[in-house]
């Protein structure tokens, strides 16, 4: 376990001194990571959240995280670990973390718990997750437009709503973009294991593919599309060391704000159990930058389909959809509840291949 203890937290337990000047002992917060924090993607996106706390609130807090911990009995073991030690509230911040931080929270009533992309909530537990299937409309309206042989694949992690979204929506403007678009999609199992996403996406790139889409967390499929001369996007983070080819643009988790918020309501008392879900209006979701690499109509239109998601001008599954078996989904105008969207287990229309059980 790596540990951050501010030199007031220091001085106080060895002198027997209050930590703050106030009296106040520091909020201890934890963090668990699934993957490692130089991945690039989407735990050095939460890590920077937790970095963004320690700038925000100096010695009034102690921070503490373990990276690279596996989902199941691992992660339930580091959990419980980090409340002995008197964490105040630990974020774990993947979905496989979901039973284990309702098992150890039931354990600790007096620790606060937020669950990242899960749906298991208790009076001690919050959840919170980004609408990341807004950004992949953006995405695939780039994809759409930019790809020469028509054909765009997809790496996916696990066959879970949230991956499953991010393929839906990455269709749709895709196809709307390019109406000769087919989209293969990849299970890898892993959320991060750059050796099988490289292996992933050199598959896709040899059965013609030649613009890469992921939601897995290194940077690997990035190195494999470049490679081979072809363009990818940055996932989870911007992972801007590919600018401006192959990648062309990303999407950015900003949890920066929403750590902070959820510190200070501990500190003021104030913390209850939520439910969080925030897209690119609210500024959890980014998009990345869109390099020269993108023609100049191309960039523009993506823009505007940004611009218009965050004003709520556009919802990204707006019907006429039918689901991937040809029965009605959406009708024309209409669009998809937040109840569909979080239990999402179809394709829509129009991708092949099957979602594994």
């Amino acid at each position: 376990m790596k540990k951050r203890t501010l030199l007031a937290g220091l001085m106080a337990a060895t002198l027997g001194l209050p930590a703050l000047a106030d009296g106040h002992e520091p909020v201890k917060v934890g963090f668990i990571y699934v993957g490692p924090i130089g991945d690039g993607g989407w735990t050095y996106e939460h890590h920077q959240g937790l970095l963004a706390v320690e700038e925000h609130f100096g010695d009034k807090v102690e921070t503490v995280f373990q990276e690279s911990v596996p989902e199941g009995a691992d992660s339930e073991r580091a959990m419980t670990q980090m409340a002995l030690q008197g964490a105040d509230i630990i974020f774990t911040t993947s979905f496989g973390y979901m039973d284990p931080t309702i098992n150890v929270a039931g354990k600790f009533p007096d620790v606060k718990f937020e669950h990242a992309t899960g749906y298991k909530r208790a009076d001690n537990v919050s959840t919170y997750s980004a609408r990341f299937y807004e950004g992949r409309a953006v995405q695939g309206h780039i994809a759409g437009r930019m790809t020469e042989t028509n054909k765009i694949g997809y790496i996916a992690s696990f066959p879970i709503p949230e991956v499953i979204r991010g393929i839906n929506a990455s269709y749709i403007h895709a196809k709307k973009a390019n109406p000769d678009v087919e989209m293969s999609v990849i299970w890898v199992y892993t959320w991060f294991d750059p050796a099988k996403e490289a292996d992933a996406a050199k598959a896709l790139i040899d059965n013609g593919v030649d613009v890469v889409l992921q939601h897995t967390d290194s940077t690997a499929p990035q190195a494999a599309a470049a490679e081979a001369g072809v363009i990818s996007f940055g996932q989870a983070s911007d992972m801007a060391e590919y600018a401006p080819l192959p990648r062309v643009s990303s999407i950015i988790d900003n949890w920066a704000p929403y750590y902070i918020a959820r510190v200070q309501a501990v500190m003021d008392g104030t913390w209850e159990s939520t439910d969080t879900w925030d897209g690119i209006a609210p500024g959890m979701v980014e998009i990345g930058e869109i390099t020269d690499a993108v023609p100049a109509d191309v960039k523009a239109e993506a823009l505007a389909l940004r611009d218009a998601i965050a004003s709520g001008e556009y919802h990204t599954f707006t019907g006429p959809l039918n689901k991937q078996d040809g029965s009605a989904w959406l009708a024309d105008g209409e669009t998809a509840d937040d109840g569909t969207l979080a239990g999402m287990g179809f394709y829509v229309e129009g991708i092949t291949g099957e979602i594994p059980n």
